[in-house]
């Protein structure tokens, strides 16, 4: 039967049960994890909640997610559970060894900070900056993302992602430093990452005396070729961020290139929650990534914001199909199930069998900001 569009369910009311569903769910997480040591949730293993301490690279996104809901619906018990995870965290700014503090700090102490002005999480964030600029290498103009593996230098798409603390920083502190950083980490990025079809590939090792590409390489994807689909995420969420706080036109037409790519995929499902990965040959029968849809929503939403061309419409009507999507009984979870995280079926490292049709502690973070972005423009 034909469905008028008439029934179709306002946006404003998937955003509010979408939020409310969030925030029953991460009280019930953070009850959980309360008396637990600073563990923060990971993922379900064997049908079980999985936790990390502070230094796993996800482990500001429970504690961001908290503080977007507190945002949101202002209860207090929301503030406190969002401070007392965000606690968890104080060690990480001396962390050297990871590129992912941007990630583990500004999702968490960051947007603690614009919600409380607390100074100690000023202060936390800029040494966690100085932490993440040591990972800097002027021969290479990028930022090391990983220590382990037989690359030389191996830099990872996702590291655009945590550019967004040194750029903060560098207007706080008034230091160009950390945004020359992110400026060039991005510029050597840009240069050196992408296919003529604006796909990505996940790692680019660098020679370390030339500062030239030795390799290029997807790790997590299904092939060195293929399109990983949280890596064409990660993309149009850090060229995206990073236009909006430069200015930079070549940023924002790199955004919309990638924003091309991936909406109009011949391989992106119906319901625009991507395969895990858009080249692997068992699509349809494969998993999908609600984590890869989560960012790309948040990205696109955000895109159509600050782009003033013609297109802007479009990027804001795909992202709310795919939050249509994730707030679908498909993707979103019922009150009290999934380990209390929010969203189902993403898909972590695919080829070496960890955290396949999970939920991720990522997911449920850009979900809800997705949802809040959103929430700002349609009210």
């Amino acid at each position: 039967s034909c469905v008028s569009h008439s029934q179709v369910e306002p946006i404003e009311s998937v955003i509010s049960r979408g939020l409310d569903r969030a925030a029953e769910q991460a009280v019930l997480m953070a009850k959980e994890l309360e008396d637990k040591d600073g563990r923060l949730p990971k993922s379900i293993k064997d049908g079980k909640l999985e936790t990390s301490n502070c230094y796993w690279w996800c482990s500001g996104f429970f504690p961001g997610e908290l503080w977007y809901l507190y945002e949101y619906t202002q209860k207090p018990e929301l503030k406190q559970y969002a401070e007392l995870f965000t606690n968890r965290l104080e060690k990480v700014q001396y962390v050297t060894d990871n590129h992912d503090v941007g990630f583990m700090l500004y999702c968490s102490y960051g947007n603690g900070l614009r919600l409380t002005g607390n100074e100690r999480y000023k202060d936390i964030l800029v040494q966690g900056a100085r932490s993440l600029s040591t990972r800097y290498r002027e021969t290479v103009k990028a930022i090391r993302s990983w220590d382990f593996g037989d690359w030389e230098y191996p830099v990872i798409i996702d590291n655009m992602m945590n550019l967004e603390l040194l750029t903060w920083a560098g207007k706080v502190t008034g230091d160009s430093t950390f945004c020359n950083i992110a400026t060039n980490h991005a510029n050597t990025t840009l240069k050196n990452h992408f296919r003529p079809d604006y796909s990505c590939y996940h790692v680019v090792s660098y020679d370390t005396i030339s500062g030239l590409p030795e390799k290029k390489q997807t790790h997590q994807g299904y092939a060195d070729e293929s399109a990983w689909a949280r890596g064409q995420a990660w993309a149009l969420y850090g060229y995206t961020m990073m236009a909006r706080e430069t200015g930079d036109e070549a940023y924002l037409q790199q955004a919309k290139r990638v924003a091309s790519f991936l909406m109009n995929h011949p391989r992106m499902p119906e319901d625009k929650v991507p395969y895990w990965d858009f080249d692997t040959p068992d699509i349809p029968n494969t998993t999908r990534d609600a984590s890869s849809a989560a960012i790309m929503a948040s990205a696109l939403i955000e895109l159509s914001q600050i782009d003033q061309s013609d297109k802007a419409g479009d990027y804001l009507a795909y992202a709310e199909a795919q939050l249509r999507s994730l707030s679908s009984p498909e993707y979103l979870a019922e009150a009290g199930t999934n380990c209390n995280f929010v969203l189902k079926h993403s898909t972590g490292h695919f080829k070496a069998g960890s955290e396949v049709d999970v939920p991720l502690s990522y997911a449920d973070y850009y979900y809800v900001e997705a949802l809040m972005r959103l929430k700002k423009i349609v009210e």
